[in-house]
């Protein structure tokens, strides 16, 4: 049990962070605390993980004519869902949800390629994955 609690609570971290930049970049999102961006990341990890898979099975054909771009609607979606849900967390319209999301994966995903699983412990690379 305690073996998944790492990289769960590292990746809630990432998003977070993530999250907490975006709305210092995006102007029209806007955290009232940090409890409900900390809350919004964590809701947010849930959703990427129950509700978007189910919408990529439902959408699937219009993924594929669309080449996979309506993939970026759905983590725009998944972005709009967590700030209904959740009290302090606003996004002004779609368009910022959708660009957010894009930024959002980003970022998410440089800040983890410098995070090393050495298969112990877990570590911050100081050169990067590439060494």
């Amino acid at each position: 049990m305690l073996d998944n609690l790492m990289p769960f609570l590292l990746h809630w971290g990432v998003t977070s962070l993530s999250l907490w930049v975006a709305s210092y970049v995006f102007s029209g999102i806007r955290f009232a605390d940090t409890p409900s961006l900390i809350i919004s990341a964590l809701l947010l990890g849930f959703a990427n993980a129950i509700v978007k898979p189910l919408l990529v099975i439902l959408t699937l054909p219009l993924t594929l004519v669309t080449l996979g771009f309506f993939l970026l609607v759905i983590n725009a979606l998944m972005l709009l869902l967590v700030s209904s849900l959740v009290r302090g967390f606003t996004i002004s319209g779609f368009w910022t949800a959708f660009f957010a999301s894009i930024f959002i994966a980003i970022l998410s995903f440089l800040i983890g390629v410098f995070v090393v699983d050495d298969g112990t412990t877990w570590r911050i690379s100081r050169h990067g994955p590439w060494v």
